[in-house]
């Protein structure tokens, strides 16, 4: 069984991360960032913690989120932060209230990796990445002798519930048992970096309801032109709007050849799929601002300036301060606009788009839907099978991009591993502690 990136402490040692080898474990079923989080608390209360995963290295999907700068949380009043999760009455914001974003940065902070907040708001360590950070935590997880078990896939309980694992390179089985466990599987998105979903199945058969995964934090599909693929494919719209369904949301996307990606599109996710649910056609609508920051009066007296000889591009470009690629998609589908100044300055400021659904579960940041609540108690510990208890993505919320989603994972981790300890311990006047309300 691998056990690469940790080294154990040695057998007979005693104290906080020093214990014997044969010392009654904690098992962890993940290593992604709730997974990790919650073996730190739990081996730095001296508790021996095994983690399993069935990639060949932890936390990649962590790593691939780090590429473009780490968003650990955001800087926002905890008063709105706590308003960015879904679905109603989920009780992730109780989660992050109890570890909230100056938790989180004070812990990136000991591991040396200082952080600051961007023009955005959002929080990023100051090396931008997610290498480092990483790399600092294995180190101390390593101190603390969390074990950690690589290419074992968890296939379940035996019928004398123990942990059953794979080994993904032998095919062999073995079984595991545990003091109690803990299931950080993730949701399904990018599942080639290990989050696949396979846990539903699992979890379904022991009689646990799991709300269906979809995407979430996914792209906008919208039917282009030939020309706007061809020529505008992977760029970027800067400083627009999108409004859905009386909600208006300001940032950037991207064009791609199956619609939208990008922040703006992201924070939309929420509205695009309410109007799914109701709309009868299959289909919803859109409506991209190219100038926000200039109100319908403003952007039609630029517009009413002489155009002289100037081809249509070059007068927007000039008078309205579009992209060639902002003017290509205003010109969709068939090359048109309307001729008057009030006309066009009307049309740049709502380019109605028919969304015909959101991309691909693989392709998604995150998913919606995971594990019902209902199928937890209020310490987050499955009601059929006392002793297994569950964290992060892998639970039925959602958050849109901005840092609110790894603060949730992360704070959903903390909690857990706190009721670990209290249900070890038996201690019912512990239990939940950080919970404020019960779950339902």
């Amino acid at each position: 069984m691998s056990t690469a990136g940790f080294a154990p402490q040695a057998a007979g040692a005693t104290g906080a991360g020093q214990h014997t080898a044969s010392a009654p474990a904690i098992v962890i079923v993940g290593a992604g960032p709730a997974g990790l989080m919650a073996a730190e608390i739990l081996a730095a209360a001296g508790l021996r913690v095994r983690v399993f995963d069935r990639m060949p290295s932890p936390a990649r999907k962590f790593l691939m989120a780090g590429r473009g700068g780490l968003n650990l949380t955001h800087s926002e009043p905890l008063s709105v932060f706590l308003t960015r999760y879904g679905p109603m009455g989920s009780p992730v914001p109780a989660f992050v209230e109890s570890f909230p974003p100056d938790a989180l940065r004070n812990w990136a902070a000991g591991l040396g990796q200082r952080t600051f907040v961007g023009s955005s708001g959002r929080v990023f360590p100051e090396a931008f990445k997610a290498s480092p950070l990483l790399r600092a935590w294995l180190q101390r997880l390593s101190g603390l002798g969390v074990e950690l078990h690589l290419r074992q896939r968890w296939l379940g309980w035996t019928e004398t519930n123990e942990l059953l694992f794979e080994d993904t390179v032998s095919g062999r089985r073995h079984q595991i048992q545990a003091v109690a466990t803990i299931l950080a599987l993730g949701g399904a998105s990018w599942p080639r970096l290990g989050s696949d979903g396979a846990w539903i199945e699992i979890l379904t058969r022991a009689g646990c309801p799991v709300t269906p995964l979809g995407p979430f934090n996914a792209g906008a599909l919208v039917t282009w032109s030939r020309h706007l693929i061809d020529r505008f494919a992977g760029t970027p719209l800067k400083r627009i709007s999108l409004t859905c369904d009386g909600r208006t949301v300001r940032g950037e996307a991207v064009i791609t050849r199956s619609g939208l990606e990008g922040g703006c599109v992201y924070a939309m996710n929420d509205a695009i799929r309410e109007q799914f649910l109701n709309a009868e056609s299959g289909r919803v609508e859109l409506f991209l601002d190219l100038r926000p920051d200039l109100d319908l009066q403003q952007l039609t007296e630029k517009l009413n300036a002489r155009r002289n000889r100037q081809s249509i591009a070059t007068f927007l470009r000039r008078q309205a301060g579009l992209s060639p690629a902002a003017i290509a998609l205003a010109r969709e589908p068939d090359g048109t606009l309307p001729a008057t100044a009030a006309g066009l300055a009307a049309h740049l400021k709502a380019i109605r788009l028919e969304v015909t659904g959101l991309s691909a579960l693989d392709r998604a940041i995150s998913t919606s839907g995971g594990l019902a609540w209902s199928a937890l108690d209020n310490t987050l510990m499955l009601r059929n099978r006392p002793g297994t208890f569950c964290a992060g993505e892998m639970l039925d919320w959602y958050a849109p991009t901005g840092g609110y989603l790894l603060q949730g994972v992360f704070a959903s981790a903390v909690v857990v591993a706190r009721n670990v300890m209290a249900w070890l311990h038996r201690d019912t006047s512990q239990l939940g502690e950080s919970l404020t309300n019960e779950i339902t």
